[in-house]
């Protein structure tokens, strides 16, 4: 058995290592080698510090205070209110707040800590983990947090639809939960599950009421009750989400920085697709913070005094993955010249804040097991000529390659759910055309992009996803999963589930990295460019602090003036 620590008190952690991002700052972050522990983490983890947050700022702006109403400006909402039916960072940035996990993880050291649960422990090959829970919690409506309420959302993860890919990922292979106190309970599976811990400490698995977790999946994106820091005061797709602070909380992660309840009386998230009106509202003060800023937007921001506060996001880095059903997305040839024709180096340069890195392989240089596999997927143009020409893709009059009368025509699927997706994607068009590849933008509504997956109705996807853990790859890639992108059953199956399996560190850290290294040989995804998430944060918002995978922990942040 592995017992965890048992709650030692508010330890103040989230204050992570602080470097400013300005244009010309910092170069590339450092590589991390295959099978570096997860405590390395925070080796490559960036939080700015100027006017705003940092813990010096706070000090010069004086003591927390409690009260007040931030305002923070995100690019797009996926369209539901659940936060185990999310996955686009834009909502999970308010949705966080409303649920607390089991566990958190340490975004300086990659640790599991305490949060709701006070200690757990598995058996000796990870098919059951057994919590003990704090006492005191409540849910909103007056539920109390206990064993039968974390299984009444574990027993509904599995039939949760098209959105629910990430929470039913970490309960691969459920089996069910026994509860043994209303303090204690065990989480079986059907094969060894390593993964499922940290997936604890996610916002996918955070706690709903039993009421919230029994609704369709509709009613639940409508609106749910959960036990965190702030309740859910209002939602209007594409338009507002509303957070008001829970009075009497008083049972947060070991991580947060003081006890009790937050700061903030509420806070507030405005849809703001366009980029420019995002940052002129920050800097006229209109607004308190702003996600998805861009390149453009830098030097202005910095100009008017305003933080920028970034972290490189670990997960599977921006790319393109392929329907293995479609017959582009099965051709061999067409899937390396893609990878082998995008001059990432460029990318990066004309569209990327300044701290942002190319991807050198599906998982990004921050997660743990990350190999770098950058001799297969790096820019090589006369690799991806040489790969059509063998494959009988002739170059046409317009210079576009052609097959049995066919033209290499290209549509690739999107969401414009952050600021740089289409400037990269019209970039990479142009790319890719040198080689013959006619590539077409096909966009769609980021809340379309789970029935888009479902329905295979695409041949190639853009996207990422963030998860601090390298079983972020079986999530997706399995053919005994989801299999969304219509995968044929192969090796990399054995590499996936071995590694989800392996409870020696090393051993799965050597797995992860041939599923990567299978991955990037067969060019099943394209990884493009690591996401770094940069946030502009006013003079008058402190401590807006970044959790382990990036996103935003608001119980400790509060306004001055």
């Amino acid at each position: 058995m592995r017992p965890a620590r048992p709650v030692n008190g508010r330890s103040g952690r989230r204050s992570s290592r602080l470097r400013r991002l300005v244009p010309g700052g910092a170069g590339p972050l450092r590589r991390l080698p295959a099978g570096r522990s997860a405590v390395l983490l925070a080796a490559t983890a960036l939080t700015l510090t100027a006017c705003g947050s940092g813990p010096e700022a706070a000090g010069a702006a004086g003591e927390p205070q409690p009260g007040g109403t931030l305002v923070f400006a995100v690019s797009s909402d996926q369209g539901c209110a659940d936060p185990q039916q999310v996955g686009s960072n834009d909502s999970i940035y308010s949705l966080r707040q409303v649920v607390d996990s089991l566990t958190d993880q340490d975004p300086e050291t990659g640790e599991i800590v305490p949060w709701l649960a006070t200690e757990w422990s598995s058996n000796d090959d990870a098919t059951a983990w057994t919590f003990t829970l704090r006492e005191g919690a409540t849910f909103s409506d007056g539920t109390p947090v206990d064993a039968a309420a974390v299984k009444a959302n574990f027993d509904r993860v599995p039939d949760i639809g098209a959105r629910g890919t990430l929470p039913k990922g970490y309960l691969a292979g459920y089996a069910g939960t026994d509860v043994t106190s209303p303090t204690e309970f065990t989480v079986r599976f059907e094969q060894p599950n390593v993964q499922f811990l940290q997936g604890t400490s996610t916002h996918s698995l955070g706690l709903l009421s039993p009421a919230s977790a029994a609704g369709t999946d509709e009613e639940r994106c409508a609106g749910v009750i959960g036990s965190g820091p702030f309740t859910l005061e209002s939602y209007v797709k594409d338009d507002i989400t509303v957070l008001a602070k829970r009075t009497g909380y008083d049972w947060g992660s070991s991580l947060f920085t003081h006890p009790g309840e937050a700061y903030l009386d509420r806070a507030e998230f405005r849809v703001v697709p366009e980029s420019g009106v995002r940052s002129g509202s920050l800097q006229s003060g209109e607004i308190d913070a702003i996600a998805s800023v861009g390149q453009q937007d830098e030097a202005p921001l910095t100009a008017a005094g305003v933080e920028l506060q970034a972290r490189p996001n670990p997960g599977i880095p921006f790319g393109i993955t392929f329907n293995h059903e479609t017959p582009l997305g099965a051709d061999p040839a067409v899937r390396e010249a893609v990878s082998r024709g995008i001059d990432r180096d460029e990318l990066v340069t004309a569209v990327y804040p300044t701290q942002t890195v190319k991807a050198t392989s599906s998982l990004s240089s921050t997660t743990p097991g990350y190999a770098d596999q950058s001799a297969l997927v790096d820019y090589d143009p006369a690799a991806a000529t040489a790969a059509l020409d063998a494959a009988g893709w002739v170059p046409g009059p317009d210079g576009i390659r052609a097959k049995d009368g066919r033209p290499l025509t290209l549509p690739l699927t999107f969401a414009q759910n952050i600021a740089t997706a289409k400037p990269s994607l019209e970039l990479i068009q142009q790319q890719l055309r040198r080689i013959g590849i006619d590539l077409q933008l096909r966009e769609v509504q980021i809340s379309e992009t789970p029935v888009v997956q479902q329905d295979g109705d695409f041949v190639a996807l853009w996207g990422n996803l963030t998860r601090a853990d390298p079983d972020i790859l079986r999530s997706q890639f399995w053919t005994g999963g989801n299999n969304y992108y219509r995968f044929p059953p192969s090796p990399l199956d054995d590499a996936l589930a071995g590694q989800a399996a392996a409870t020696d560190e090393a051993q799965r850290a050597e797995l992860a990295g041939t599923a990567q290294r299978l991955l990037a040989e067969g060019n099943h995804n394209v990884p493009v460019v690591e996401l770094t998430t940069v946030l502009g944060v006013g003079p008058t918002a402190h401590d807006v602090a970044f959790d382990a995978s990036s996103r935003i922990q608001l119980h400790d942040t509060w306004k001055s003036g």
